[in-house]
């Protein structure tokens, strides 16, 4: 498998391969799922967060945690990474199964994101940090100077990580409740905890787009908007706790 556009040589070839492979493929044709792109994600996610942040603690020395988090944010959110995976035009190369391929998979965000960060995680595995780091400075670096001026408004998970960092200085937490229906097309189930408190549950074809659902109730539940932050800072030398929800989780 060759991506041009991709800029990196694999030694091992079947990473790639297993980098461009979604669940949708490996169930149709009953591979085993770990042979999916699915743990790849799981990685290569773990691997690109703690590279941006690197980059950004270098890059912005003088700036406070909450203004790197907003960066930070910017740079990895489901919407950026997949706009990144259409200029390498991963679309073209993803394995899929006939469900997803007559839905329009190859341009969905959710599984061009996967696909980027299974990318991220097989170049760890292919050749190790040091290489996922040149590799991830080189993509990201480029877009680092406008960093603080990405519009990230449509992506609830991060307007709301940024609400509970400038309040509280700590971020909610997802739990995948359950996961239903086959390998190919599960529905999975997300709740939010902030200090061990339910915020909302959600619900998507994949974690992510789990998360994003949770992200937008809890949005809505606790009437979040550009004007509340301040107000929630002011009372933050009284209480640590979150704002309670002004509804019940249905």
């Amino acid at each position: 498998m060759i991506l041009p556009k991709l800029e990196y040589k694999f030694k091992s070839e079947a990473l790639l391969e297993q980098a461009m492979t979604h669940r949708s493929f490996a169930h149709e044709q009953k591979m085993p799922i770990e042979q999916s792109n699915e743990r790849l994600e799981f990685l290569g996610d773990a691997v690109l967060g703690i590279c941006i942040a690197e980059m950004l603690v270098r890059a912005f020395p003088q700036e406070t945690e909450g203004a790197l988090s907003k960066r930070r944010a910017a740079l990895v959110n489901q919407k950026q990474l997949a706009r990144i995976a259409e200029v390498l035009e991963l679309g073209a190369s993803l394995k899929l199964g006939k469900g997803e391929e007559k839905t329009g998979g190859r341009t969905k965000r959710s599984i061009l994101c996967d696909a980027f960060e299974a990318v991220i995680g097989a170049i760890y595995l292919d050749q190790g940090m040091v290489a996922s780091q040149e590799y991830i400075e080189k993509v990201f670096g480029p877009l680092l100077p406008q960093s603080k001026h990405v519009e990230t408004s449509r992506d609830y998970k991060t307007r709301l990580q940024e609400f509970f960092q400038s309040a509280y200085k700590k971020s909610p937490r997802y739990f995948v409740v359950s996961e239903t229906g086959p390998d190919h097309s599960k529905t999975f189930e997300v709740k939010i905890e902030f200090n061990g408190e339910p915020l909302a549950i959600g619900n998507g074809s994949s974690k992510r787009d789990a998360e994003q659902d949770a992200a937008s109730k809890a949005f809505k539940i606790l009437k979040v908007d550009d004007q509340a932050t301040p107000v929630l800072r002011s009372r933050k030398s009284h209480s640590r706790a979150a704002p309670k929800p002004k509804e019940k989780i249905k």
